[in-house]
């Protein structure tokens, strides 16, 4: 296939850039190149001859439109957003723009290309979101694709909203679409404001490890690479106008993340003093869930699809991997703000 991905040069998008040109499809990257892209991500897959990359936002309607009309894509992988909740907070106008009238301009071009005459037969709009649009649980219980939306923050409330205009265009337009909600990830080019990669630095650097709270708060950690395997699984195979919950099936506390790292860096990076001494408790963060948990019965049963990677191996392989990339991570770290907020948990 020829995919377009949005959001190419993040996080999870350039997981998924690298995955689909392995798997042999073309790619075609759009990424607004903002704060958080880091075109280094994508250097095992820049020179290849399936790849191109677009400079453009999914907000400019006449670039979105200009992209589907020359490329011509077979399907749509929409992971462009702004995506860390603390920034989310401290200002959210930014992910009201992006993640809703960003999706809303992005399938307005995407409808228009489906109803050309010479559109693929088999075109489809994939959404990626997360499980952050169901809330919070408590001590029990998982989130299922049919658990009702109840979002805490400015940016699950944004990408709740992403996921309803999604859903509506393929109602109401007919616009084939499937939609993903998935757990956090983390992994390999992580950018270094989130939880895992602030806590890796600060330690390398000697500073304090912040942790929200008393750090109870519970995820279920999905390794990036799991990710990208498994939304092409769903771009590919997903039955249309379906959602698909994607968890690593790795539930840990928060705590418990930050004294695995640090003992995995006594190990692998042994200094004087035990790394586990900078851990400082915070203040708690404003409307910070308690727990999320992903039921992944619906991608297992229908699709065959499991996650590979335990967390203890996961986890090991992302401290070795910042511990071998300094000069990746050292030249983001210089980048206005980063390093100011905590960390997304």
């Amino acid at each position: 296939m020829k995919i377009m991905v949005t959001g190419g040069a993040g996080f999870i998008g350039s997981a998924v850039v690298r995955q689909a040109i392995r798997d042999g499809h073309q790619v075609v990257n759009v990424d607004a190149l903002t704060y958080a892209a880091c075109l280094a991500n994508l250097g095992p897959v820049a020179d290849a001859s399936g790849y191109q990359l677009v400079e453009a936002n999914i907000c400019d309607a006449d670039a979105m439109a200009a992209a589907f009309k020359t490329h011509r894509p077979d399907a749509v992988m929409h992971l462009a957003a702004e995506s860390h909740v603390d920034r989310s907070i401290d200002g959210p106008q930014d992910f009201m723009q992006t993640n809703i009238m960003g999706t809303f301009t992005l399938l307005q071009s995407a409808l228009a290309y489906w109803n050309s005459p010479d559109r693929p037969d088999d075109f489809r709009f994939h959404h990626i979101s997360t499980d952050e649009v169901y809330g919070t649980l408590g001590a029990e219980g998982q989130f299922t694709e049919t658990t009702p939306y109840a979002p805490n923050s400015p940016y699950s409330a944004s990408k709740a909203a992403s996921d309803h205009l999604v859903r509506a265009w393929g109602e109401t337009y007919g616009l084939p679409f499937v939609i993903t909600n998935c757990s956090n990830n983390y992994g390999p080019y992580h950018f270094p404001e989130k939880l895992i990669p602030v806590v890796i630095l600060n330690a390398l650097a000697g500073n304090d490890i912040p942790v929200y709270g008393k750090g109870e708060n519970v995820r279920d950690w999905l390794y990036v690479e799991d990710h990208a395997d498994a939304l092409l699984t769903v771009l590919k195979q997903g039955e249309n106008a379906r959602t698909y919950n994607i968890g690593g099936e790795n539930e840990a506390r928060n705590i418990d993340i930050v004294t695995t790292i640090c003992a995995l860096l006594d190990e692998l990076r042994p200094k004087d003093a035990p790394y586990a001494d900078q851990i400082t408790y915070v203040a708690d963060r404003p409307g910070h869930d308690l727990r999320y948990a992903i039921d992944p019965d619906r991608i297992r049963t229908e699709l065959g699809w499991r996650p590979s990677v335990t967390l203890d191996e996961g986890l090991k392989k992302t401290v070795q991997w910042y511990l071998d990339n300094e000069t990746w991570w050292r030249a983001l770290q210089d980048r206005d703000g980063v390093g100011a907020r905590l960390g997304r948990g």
